[in-house]
């Protein structure tokens, strides 16, 4: 399909068919991701036991900054290209897509030897314990190298999303999920069907992820060269930099990063009062925890792809100004992920204790029953979920920064920090686990709110054209 062809397709295809073309690869690449992220901690499990779990809970902060980053480029400049793309402003879209390039590389390389100098202080910031920062280090130090790849492709994920070709972007996510989930056994595991492996454990974890993100980034990496993409990506100009772009970037993409920057804190916050408040050696209920977010990651990150779909086409439509095709898009992606997040949420309520059985080597009673009564509590509050992702990812894609900004501080700051600390001391390590339900509950309300002032303001605008 041609930049042209694309182009007709954002602007005049059905748009429940639209958001389905365009929302199927992103799911399946999210869940793929999502796979080879709980495949990483099963292994883990399954050879070095429950302990060295609480390593990839501890590493998870730095991830998920990891992640803030690149997405934070990637949907910044990808929604500057999407309208840009809907108003035919070629300059605009290469200059977007060369200055995110520019940005990244140089931000990634400087996290990767900041991280590397400082590696145990973070960890002991996050909330690292004797028995688990060995596993923690060996982790970690890998996953910082991978870095520059791992935001490069999330950059280029969202540019190449954005001009329409999704099948690529799903590509490169399911190579890296496959590599990743091939080359975990053979790096961790001593020996598998009488075969000798190499046995590296927590750390081979982290060298197969490290591959992993390399080609997955090298293969989105060539298909953005190629002439088929609409990115016109310039290599010769790599380290030419718009700095007005740039903070048009940071403007836009600031409420992704600082969700998933606010995500890192949410963890510190949990593993720090998770060892004030655990009655005895508090390393299992960090694995615990740890396990959960994995959990969480793996069922509710394919519905984020189902956002990652619609927003090309928000973007767009809303730089044609073609506000009818806009409002039917939306509603129409609401209703699936509110029914995709009320469906895991009750599936969790039913199956938390069997989604534990699996991650203990040893059948631990305590770690299973333990595990899946936090698991259950904290899934309660998943229905509403989806109105905050969607409003949030809506706002930005049609460049409202600040609101998209302010839905995005609801749960993970304005309202998850106070409860923590005052459910906590009134009901301890329950109290955590209830924190999350009452954010979800209230976050998604109140996104509720802001999703019916925004049709009422795409109606008006309808009747005044």
């Amino acid at each position: 399909m041609t930049a042209e062809e694309r182009s007709t397709m954002l602007g005049t295809m059905n748009v429940k068919r639209l958001v389905f073309k365009l929302a199927i690869p992103a799911i399946i690449a999210m869940f793929a991701n999502a796979l080879y992220n709980l495949v990483d901690t099963l292994f883990v499990a399954w050879d070095s036991g429950e302990i060295a779990i609480g390593a990839l809970a501890i590493a998870f902060p730095v991830q998920l900054i990891i992640l803030a980053l690149g997405l934070m480029i990637g949907i910044g400049s990808a929604s500057i290209f999407s309208r840009a793309y809907g108003r035919g402003d070629q300059e605009t879209m290469k200059r977007a897509v060369m200055t995110a390039l520019t940005m990244t590389l140089l931000i990634s390389s400087t996290l990767t030897v900041l991280g590397l100098v400082f590696l145990e202080p973070l960890l002991r910031l996050f909330g690292a314990t004797a028995s688990n920062i060995g596993f923690a280090q060996d982790y970690l130090g890998f996953i910082m190298i991978s870095l520059i790849p791992y935001s490069g492709g999330l950059v280029l994920t969202n540019l190449t999303r954005a001009e329409g070709r999704a099948s690529i972007a799903m590509k490169s996510l399911l190579i890296g999920a496959i590599v990743n989930i091939v080359l975990d056994p053979i790096f961790i595991f001593p020996s598998l069907l009488g075969i000798q492996l190499l046995d590296l454990g927590v750390t081979g974890a982290a060298i197969a992820t490290l591959i992993a993100k390399t080609l997955s980034f090298a293969y989105i990496l060539y298909h953005a060269l190629s002439k088929e993409s609409a990115l016109m990506i310039n290599l010769k100009y790599i380290f030419k930099i718009d700095f007005k772009m740039v903070g048009e970037i940071f403007i836009i993409g600031m409420p992704t990063f600082i969700r998933n920057v606010l995500g890192a804190v949410l963890v510190i916050i949990v593993n720090q009062l998770i060892n004030q408040y655990a009655p005895d050696d508090p390393a299992i209920y960090i694995s615990i925890y740890g396990v959960i977010t994995r959990l969480i990651t793996f069922l509710l990150l394919p519905g984020i792809g189902l956002v990652q779909g619609l927003q090309p086409i928000v973007g767009f439509n809303y730089g044609a100004k073609n506000i009818k095709r806009l409002t039917q898009s939306i509603t129409f992606s609401l209703a699936l992920i509110t029914l995709y997040f009320f469906t895991m949420s009750a599936i969790t309520v039913v199956f938390s204790e069997s989604f534990f059985t699996i991650f203990s080597r040893d059948a631990d009673a305590f770690f299973i029953a333990t595990g899946g009564r936090a698991f259950r509590i904290i899934s309660l509050g998943f229905g509403l979920i989806g109105f905050q992702i969607m409003m949030s990812s809506i706002y930005q894609a049609m460049g409202y920064a600040k609101r998209a900004l302010f839905i995005a501080l609801l749960r993970q700051f304005i309202l998850f920090v106070p409860l923590a600390f005052i459910f906590s001391s009134l009901f301890g390590l329950d109290g955590i686990w209830l924190t999350f339900v009452v954010a979800d509950a209230l976050a998604g309300l109140i996104s509720v709110g802001f999703y019916f002032h925004q049709v009422k303001q795409f109606k008006l605008e309808l009747t005044t054209a």
